[in-house]
């Protein structure tokens, strides 16, 4: 199959089960939304967005899953191979400047990846 000229290498989350498989992993909570990931057996990273009605009305939450897409597409090189992704998007998505949307995802990819620090609590 050949990659059209919108393909990211990013495999797209669909099925329920793939997204509440992603919730038991990882979290990284930012101002726009939270990131959800977990380790998975195939090769590309997976990618799946949701925003619940709460958010907002359908074009408020069509708007700001175009807004998850274009920084996810921006932060795409930063996504591990072997894992799932899920972006539970917040109504704050709208009203940030996509320039902090995208930093706020680069760090929480980063945080998601992040080795469990020591915290001492080791007593005797």
């Amino acid at each position: 199959m050949t990659a059209g000229p919108r393909s990211t290498g990013l495999r797209r989350l669909t099925k329920r089960a793939q997204f509440l498989n992603a919730a038991r992993g990882n979290r990284a909570g930012r101002t726009a939304f939270s990131l959800q990931s977990i380790a998975s057996d195939i090769a590309e990273p997976g990618v799946g967005l949701t925003v619940t009605k709460k958010t907002g009305n359908s074009p408020e939450r069509n708007r700001i899953k175009r807004r998850l897409r274009a920084a996810l597409r921006a932060c795409a090189l930063q996504l591990q191979a072997q894992h799932d992704y899920v972006l539970v998007g917040r109504r704050e998505a709208l009203t940030l400047p996509f320039s902090r949307v995208v930093s706020d995802l680069s760090s929480a990819i980063a945080k998601v990846h992040a080795k469990p620090r020591d915290t001492g609590d080791q007593r005797r």
